[in-house]
């Protein structure tokens, strides 16, 4: 068992695989997904986007995306949701990167593959013209 001091009121609580928090901040929590899923459920408020439901919730905008990202609000009901990029903070809808982010990791993983080939021509051709010349 895991120790640790909540990130929302920092009191002390028991690590746990289902949260994050403490169990005061969790059910506060609750009650606004409640809240924030009555909002949404309305046929009206189906497009809103993370800034007017949470000025319309009070949710804070950083819990919208938690939610979003664990998969308790989905995108495919919800199609306006979505949470940051872990890289640019581009918003997304799906995965940790957007797709410039993970294109670009991509390309610059292989010029460092390639350049780890050269390099590594590279010494086994020093190796070997060092060898020759004993």
């Amino acid at each position: 068992m895991d120790l640790l001091n909540c990130p929302d009121c920092g009191e002390i609580y028991v690590k746990n695989s289902v949260r994050d928090v403490c169990d005061k901040c969790y059910r506060a929590e609750e009650a606004l997904f409640d809240k924030v899923y009555r909002f949404l459920r309305k046929k009206e408020n189906r497009a809103a986007r993370i800034e007017s439901v949470s000025e319309a919730t009070g949710a804070p905008e950083k819990l919208l995306y938690k939610w979003v990202k664990r998969g308790r609000l989905h995108t495919t009901q919800f199609p306006n949701l979505g949470y940051p990029c872990d890289r640019c903070g581009k918003i997304i809808r799906d995965g940790l990167l957007c797709e410039g982010c993970a294109t670009s990791i991509k390309g610059e993983l292989e010029t460092l593959e390639m350049e780890h080939e050269r390099l590594e021509k590279l010494h086994k051709s020093i190796y070997y013209s060092q060898e020759r010349r004993k």
